[in-house]
């Protein structure tokens, strides 16, 4: 070729290479703009241009796997990682797109490059182990964890990784050496001889293995991993008495882990379960509560065992007692005893427990509520409301809807019986912003508001409010007196004197001995006597007589015959 072809091609190339730049310039400017379909379009062209633009492939690959093509997107990542090598990026990319695929194998060979490029990345010797795990290669592994220990120095971690791969590899002497090796580097430390002891079990050495936990048992007595392991191991040899021997001592031992001592409790408790004998759980349970400084948690456990196998709440009751005692501020424990203190009527008790509660649980609301509700069973309404308004204070966004709404409902009610009808309006109001569908608190607000539009010509325009509110108990409830009751009533006072009798016909239906029928009956004498049917109102009059009815107008209506609003 002459100098001026060579000059020529040259002028090309440098022209191609120009019209990339500008391409790959615009296509990066597109996608910061967000113009993803232009940005798309500019960087196929760019590879036209360039075939061996690694930046073009690796920005053309997010593209297709926001497609959702996952084989051009790891084919150009991998395109992209080949032609620049040295780019973490790109590098990382391709390591993670092929664990993600599972290609355990392909990424072995990526992570190590990355690790040869900057080795101070030691996290990344942590992800080749756990590839080499997944593709079975346990001789690797070790390597890899060789490498870490070079690192690191010895460790529980790395020695206990080394030696299951060893037992992997079926190299059971090699396993044992390495745990044998840890144990020696630090002679002072039980628990690593604990481990040698459980490497040698495992690998078949059982009389080794013995040896070595009664050497630890020598110098530290109440190690709970070889007393855990000597356990486990007359279990499998079937010697009861020791393994439930060692069971107790365990269980008893204040240098046991929580969490070991569940352990134990849930193996014995599945044991009891399948011989049909909860005797000795029960007794371990026992014995755990009679040592010094007793776990609070074992306790509650304990109760809730028995609870579990139906037992007496006396006894239940005892050893929730005994919790408080332990721990106090043990909030579950005493809304137990709350519970049981409301299913015996011992409001005392209910409210003495919720007013000790409330110094060590102040957040609690069930505590409040519990209390509020046992004075309002007591008829003291002032203490009741007091209760309800220091509950309503620790309120939050996480609050049990359903127990604010009741909150809210009750303190209506109260409200309302000391004669402070707006207020009681405000928390029925309130009541139903945390639940619109508590179905007593829109009975009794229906009713009130029905009440007072008796009296107050002012209340009235609420009437069609009250309906709505009473039609939604009557739909949930059908066959309830009281919402029933309520329903006809306020009907009758929107003169709807014939659609009140349907209802107030089903209320009479099902009926109960509630003390508070005389009000339905007399009810039912109103609307008949509207409905024009005098006689059958007297006979509902004399009834709400005879049932002690609190009217002072029923007396004048009976001797009228006749209806009277007052």
């Amino acid at each position: 070729m002459s100098l001026g072809g060579f000059a020529q091609t040259a002028e090309s190339a440098s022209d191609t290479q120009r019209a990339y730049s500008q391409y790959f310039l615009e296509a990066m400017v597109q996608r910061q703009k967000g113009n993803n379909d232009a940005a798309f379009d500019l960087l196929r062209h760019c590879l036209e241009l360039n075939p061996e633009a690694s930046e073009a492939y690796y920005y053309l690959a997010q593209y297709y796997a926001a497609l959702k093509d996952a084989d051009r997107f790891l084919a150009y990542v991998k395109r992209a990682a080949e032609l620049a090598p040295g780019n973490r990026t790109y590098m990382e990319t391709l390591a993670q797109a092929y664990i993600r695929n599972q290609d355990f194998a392909s990424a072995i060979p990526v992570i190590e490059e990355l690790y040869e490029q900057n080795k101070e990345q030691e996290g990344l010797l942590e992800t080749l182990f756990q590839l080499h795990q997944q593709v079975g290669d346990y001789a690797s592994a070790v390597a890899v964890l060789d490498k870490l220990e070079q690192i690191d120095g010895k460790s529980e971690r790395l020695s206990l990784a080394k030696s299951e791969m060893f037992t992997q590899m079926g190299n059971k002497k090699a396993a044992v050496a390495e745990m044998e090796s840890l144990a020696k580097q630090y002679p002072n430390d039980q628990n690593y001889l604990a481990m040698y002891g459980e490497t040698l079990m495992m690998n078949g050495q059982v009389k080794k293995a013995l040896a070595v936990y009664d050497r630890v048992l020598a110098e530290d007595p109440d190690n709970s991993r070889v007393l855990m392991l000597l356990r486990t191991y007359h279990q499998s040899q079937e010697h009861a008495e020791i393994a439930d021997s060692l069971t107790e001592r365990l269980l008893l031992s204040p240098n046991v882990e929580q969490g070991d001592k569940i352990y134990l409790l849930r193996q014995e408790i599945a044991a009891s379960e399948q011989a049909g004998d909860s005797t000795r759980v029960l007794n371990l349970f026992r014995k755990m509560l009679a040592v010094p400084h007793p776990d609070a948690n074992m306790a509650v456990l304990y109760a809730g065992y028995m609870s579990a196998k139906q037992m007496p709440k006396d006894s239940i009751r005892q050893v929730l007692d005994r919790v408080l005692e332990i721990a106090p501020e043990n909030g579950s424990a005493r809304l137990q005893l709350v519970g049981y203190a409301w299913e015996d009527d011992n409001m005392d008790k209910v409210i003495d427990l919720c007013r000790e509660a409330r110094l060590y649980n102040p957040d609690e609301m069930a505590f409040y509520y519990y209390q509020g509700m046992a004075y309002y069973r007591r008829d003291s309404l002032d203490a009741a409301l007091s209760a309800f308004q220091n509950g309503i204070g620790v309120i939050n966004e996480d609050s049990d809807p359903t127990i604010v709404s009741d909150f809210y409902a009750v303190m209506g009610d109260i409200l309302h019986q000391k004669g402070l009808a707006e207020e009681a309006f405000a928390a029925y109001d309130s009541c139903l912003q945390w639940k619109e569908d508590n179905i007593g608190c829109l009975n009794n607000y229906a009713y009130y508001l029905s009440e007072m539009a008796l009296y107050d010509n002012k209340m009235a325009s609420r009437l069609g409010e009250a309906e709505q509110m009473s039609y939604k108990t009557v739909k949930a409830e059908p066959k309830n007196a009281t919402y029933l009751d309520t329903y006809a009533w306020i009907l009758f006072m929107e003169e709807r004197y014939a659609e009140a009798k349907i209802y107030i016909d089903q209320a009479l239906q099902n009926l109960n001995d509630s003390v508070g029928n005389a009000v339905i009956i007399e009810h039912a004498g109103d609307i008949y006597a509207q409905n024009k049917d005098i006689d059958r109102a007297l006979e509902f009059w004399d009834r709400a007589q005879q049932q002690g009815s609190e009217s002072p107008v029923l007396i004048r209506k009976i001797k009228l015959k006749k209806y009277l609003k007052e």
